[in-house]
Parts: structure tokens; sequence; C-alpha cells
């Protein structure tokens, strides 16, 4: 693409120069913060070329816009009326009426009008190619285990069942998950872990023997020493030893007379090997590659290391074509380790993390307890893990009309408590739930301590479900918002008004308050509440009166909630309640293709990027196609990441 737009630079030197007038204006007003792939405006024709764009993209970029001309009539230009907020726009008015930016913006309208028809076909040229994508991001030769992986590994390699990694340094939250390879870098209280935890495991494999079944052969064979380094290692590694480690393990056993012993310090070593804590996602050599293959499988489809079965398969060279992926990953799709990748990506995405940390005013809420939040998770993991392992459709996970409840939640939910933990049950019609958006975890864990906050619940929706990023505030912005008084009791709608007072935080709090306002009816644990109620007291609750002992009592004021809303950027979307939004964004295409995007960047450890456009595209097609059976999604993402110069056959997103 750059090579095709520096062939064309007579034709972009026509048009002015784009960088030194209109760009920085556009810039300024900040409108990149949206037009962009994961922006809310995303599912616009107006994109942005990534930040470090050179001057060949950026004059590309320019002259591309003509596609928001009006040749006709200039003054009907999508370019003019959309940023100076002649006729609705999300972002409001970016560039004031009537002002030199505006001037600069008619010229350049003016400009794109006249190209020619040479000049206009290299600018819809340019529309096209960007479209398709542009440069790939080079998947990391290398992952370093998260610590799920590893608990699972040395579960499968080792038969423990201690989960060690439990007691390791956390892992750091990069584009929405923990196992982004920005992310995995080796610090020295990971590495001390890591070492620690090795002499633990090795210790307890041989502890009474070789307990864990870990030898094929008799110590006392004179064969055994290097069948056990050859099978282990090849176990550990997921690859075949070289030789030369191969003889250096051989040595380290030989050097205890005891075998077990000696076998224990090669477990040891192996396990602090960087050839077992990072495993091979692409190889750099051919004799490797088919190694590499088993590995990303295993580890994305089953958040641990392949069986004897896909290591026998990536020997006899099954793994290099598509047939023989696709069998392998519809098999492991049947394992019950399956769930388990699945329960990884499920926490991180809905962010269970933040509930589990949450903490609720005890005087309001006193019932919230540590019981109650792992209810709420557990409620959502079994939720979404029917939708999945039953064939359900996933766009379901917006708008079932029921739940998985637990006493705990039964009352919260104001519901009859179930005869047993967690079965599912139908939300009442009167309750206005539905989905996950009507559960406990995602209205609790959005809330502050003492109230809901629209302002995370809106946001919470634009980057989980929506993909799309919201700037952070300008810096030295106040964001607190003025308290509520007697004197003045507000809503929290009432009181989030101030955000609009100020051009810098009007935007993007419209884009995330305008959403949350829809699900005030549900407070700080996700209890429903018909109106607001504001409690005042002039004393403490342990303040008593003039006796000693009756409590002083306290003013309650209760004020009427206003639940309109709607998601800007998304035609047709006001709602109320928690069971409309559902039904906005099941049927949302950006909502649709939002669920391909979370599991592509969970599933390949990093963010997707323009190249990665067309098989998400190609995934989110079989994934409508399917009826939504997001087994069928990871089926697709893992073939088109395999294969991505194949065609899928017809078949593939239809098979159940």
């Amino acid at each position: 693409m750059i090579v095709f737009i520096l062939a064309g630079g007579a034709l972009w030197a026509q048009t002015g120069d784009f960088q030194s007038t209109l760009f920085p204006i556009l810039e300024k007003a900040n409108c990149r913060a949206c037009h962009n792939a994961d922006g809310v405006a995303s599912a616009t024709r107006l994109h942005f070329p990534e930040a470090d764009a050179d001057a060949a993209k950026i004059a590309a970029f320019g002259n591309s816009l003509v596609v928001l001309v009006d040749r006709q009539n200039l003054d009907a230009s999508l370019l003019l009326r959309k940023p100076t907020a002649r006729m609705p726009h999300t972002g409001g008015e970016r560039i004031k009426r009537n002002s030199p930016e505006e001037a600069v913006l008619k010229a350049w309208i003016q400009k794109l009008a006249q190209l020619s028809g040479a000049e206009l076909a290299v600018a819809l040229k340019y529309r096209e190619l960007e479209s398709e994508g542009g440069d790939a991001a080079e998947d990391a030769q290398l992952r370093r285990l998260t610590h799920s992986q590893y608990n699972h590994t040395v579960r499968d390699l080792l038969g423990d069942q201690t989960a060690p990694a439990m007691q390791f340094p956390p892992e750091d939250f990069v584009n929405g998950f923990l196992n982004q390879s920005r992310g995995q870098s080796l610090s020295p209280l990971l590495e001390e872990a890591y070492s620690n935890a090795a002499e633990k495991l090795a210790r307890s494999a041989f502890r009474g023997g070789d307990t864990h079944g870990l030898l094929s052969c008799k110590p006392s064979s004179p064969e055994c020493r290097k069948q056990f380094v050859r099978e282990f290692g090849r176990k550990a590694f997921r690859r075949p030893l070289a030789p030369v480690e191969q003889q250096r393990y051989e040595s380290m056993l030989a050097s205890e007379p005891d075998f077990l012993k000696g076998a224990q310090l090669v477990v040891e070593a192996m396990l602090q090997s960087p050839n077992f804590l990072f495993w091979i996602n692409r190889a750099s050599e051919p004799k490797w590659k088919a190694w590499a293959t088993a590995s990303r499988l295993s580890y994305s489809v089953w958040d641990t290391m392949p069986d004897a079965e896909l290591f026998a398969a990536a020997e006899r060279g099954e793994l290099a074509t598509r047939q023989g992926v696709e069998k392998q990953v519809r098999r492991m799709l049947a394992d019950p380790r399956a769930r388990e990748s699945l329960d990884e990506f499920v926490s991180q995405w809905l962010r269970f993390d933040r509930l589990t940390t949450a903490s609720k005013d005890r005087r309001k809420f006193p019932y919230f307890t540590r019981e109650t939040a792992n209810a709420m998770i557990t409620e959502a993991r079994t939720f979404v893990s029917d939708l999945v392992w039953n064939g359900g459709n996933f766009m379901d996970l917006f708008t079932a009309n029921y739940g998985y409840v637990s006493p705990e939640l039964a009352r919260i939910y104001g519901v009859p408590a179930p005869a047993r933990d967690f079965e599912r049950v139908p939300f009442p019609a009167n309750s206005e739930r539905a989905g996950i958006l009507g559960q406990g975890l995602f209205l609790a864990l959005t809330a502050k301590p003492e109230d809901s906050s629209p302002t995370a619940r809106g946001l919470f929706v634009r980057e989980q479900f929506l993909c799309q990023h919201v700037p952070d505030p300008p810096p030295g912005v106040n964001t607190n918002l003025p308290p509520v008084t007697e004197a003045k009791p507000q809503t929290n709608r009432d009181r989030m008004s101030e955000h609009t007072t100020s051009a810098s935080c009007a935007t993007c709090h419209q884009l995330m308050d305008a959403v949350g306002f829809g699900l005030e009816k549900f407070d700080a644990v996700g209890a429903r509440r018909e109106q607001m109620v504001l409690e005042f007291r002039k004393k403490s609750d342990e303040d008593a009166d003039e006796d000693g002992k009756h409590p002083i009592p306290k003013r309650i004021i209760t004020l009427p909630l206003n639940t309109n809303a709607y998601v800007a950027g998304i035609p047709n979307s006001e709602f109320s309640s928690p069971r409309e939004l559902g039904a906005v964004l099941a049927k949302s295409s950006q909502c649709q293709e939002c669920v391909v995007k979370q599991y592509f960047r969970f599933q390949a450890g990093r963010s997707d990027t323009p190249a990665d456009r067309p098989l998400i595209r190609a995934v989110t097609d079989d994934f409508r196609n399917s009826g939504f059976r997001f087994k069928e999604l990871i089926l697709s993402v893992v073939l088109l990441r395999e294969f991505p110069q194949e065609k899928p056959r017809p078949d593939v997103a239809h098979n159940h």
C-alpha cells in the first residue's frame, strides 16, 4: 500500500498539503479518539491512520475523505455537517461554525470535490486497501506460561494438584487479558517464585518413590536413564530434546547414585528452564514447526500442555493440514480441559477479579459478603458454560430471561431460593432483568461501594461488549462530583449533569453515562429499586438520643429515577432496562464482532491490528452462520489463524 501511494505521489500533490492544513485541526479536535478501529465511531467510514503513520499515509487518508463529500452540494457533505454538529453527531461539535478551522475544512472539501477521475480512483483505492487491513502484527515466537497454564501444566506433567502459581506475583491485565505477550516479562520476583516452585514440585514428585508414575522403565535398567530424560524432557519442553540437551540431563541424573534423587534433580532443572516456562508459539526452525502447532492448539483450546495424542499427531505430520488440525480441535473441544480454558477466557473478559476485591457499604448492604460475590461469579460462569457447551445461541448472553440462583442471589433478585444451589431460575417478568446485564456480577462490579455508577457501567459495556476504547480524561480534570446534601438531594443522573457543562468531559461522558442511566433501577449489589433512596443523619449511626437508648432517627428522601437511555453510535438503541439493553446488544453487529475480537485477543495473546480485519470478519461470518455457537467460533479462529490463506469449507461452521 505504501509503494502504491508513493507511486501516485503526483496525484496527491495536486490536492494540497493535508498534513499541514486540515489534519492538525482534526487531531486537535480529537476526532481520532472515536474514529479508529476500536473507537466508538469504528463502524463509520472515517478511520484515522495509525498514530505513527508516515506522510504518504496521512496524505492518502486526506484524499480518501472524498467519500464523505457531496460533490453536487458541498454544504451537504458529511465531512462538513458532522464535525460542526449541523447534523446529529455522537462526538458533538468538534469544529465551531464560522471559525477559521471551519474555513480550512471547507477549503479541503472544495479541493476534494475537484479531484479528477484518475485522482478519484486513487483515493477510492486507498479506501479499499485500508478496509482490507494494514501491516500485520507479528505473533510472539515464545509465550510465557500464564499462572493458570503453569498450574494446569504441572498437573498434567507431574500429577500435582497444589496449584503453586496461586502464590506467584500477580499478573497484570494488558489489552483486557492476563496472557498478552506484551505483559509477559520475567521479574526477579517471578524468577524466584519459579525456582522455589520447581524445587517443591520435584521433591513432591518422588516423595515415597515414583508415586506419580513418571518412570516408564525400571531404574535398574542401563537404558532407563536415557529413556527417562528423553520421555520426560519431550513432555516438559513440548518437543524432542536436542542431543546436547539429552546428554546434559543424562549427566545430571548420573551425578546421583540414587536414581530417584537424580531424576528429582532433572525435574527441578527442567522446570526452571525457559524451554518449560515458555512455549513455542511460532517456530523459527522448520523441525519445530509441528511441535509449535501442537503447543499453540493445546494452550489455546485447553490452557495446558499437549496430550499424547496431540504429540503423536505432530510427529505424524497431521497438524500441517487443515483437516488434521480440525480433527484435533474437535476432539479437544469434547475434552473437559476445554472448559478450563473457556473459564479462563470468561473470567478475564468479564473481569471476575474486580468483584473478588470489591467492597460494599456494610450499613446499606449487610448481606453482601464474600460468599455473595463468589455466588455471583459462579452464576455467571455456569450461565456462560451452559450456552457454550450445550450449543446455545451465545448472543443469549444478553437476552436470556433466567439466571442460576443461590440463596444469596435469591434475596437480591427477589425470587424464592431454589431447592439446589445454582439451579436455573426464570427472572420475574417485572424484574426487567435479562442475561449477563441483569445478573449480580455485572451490576455489582460496575458499581461503587455505596451506590450504582452509570459511568462505570457504561464504560464496561463500551469496552467489553462493543470493543470500543473511550479516551482517558484530560490531565488535571477534577472528576469528583458535588456531594449530595439534604438541602439539595439529587439522583446520580442529576449530579452527573455536571459532566456535560465541561467541553473536555461532555463527549466521553455522553458515551458512557448515556448507557449507564438505563441501568439505574439496580443498586450497588444489583438489587432492583423503583426509586433512589437517600438517607441523611446528623450524627453517626452509633450516636443515641438523650436517654441513651434509642438511635437518632434518620431522614429518608426518595427521588424518582429517569432510566431513559441510548447507546450512541448504534441506531435505534433507546432502552430503559438491562433487558432492553441486552436486546440492543444481541442484534448489534458491533457486539457480535466484539465477541469474536475478544476471543481472538485472548487466543492470539495480542491486540488485533488492521491486518487482522479480514480474519475477524470471516470468523464473525462463521459465528453468525452457525447460529452464534461459540464452539464453532473457537474452531473458526483456530483454523483461520493456522491456515489464513485457505478458504474454509462451506460446512465448517455448521458441524455441531
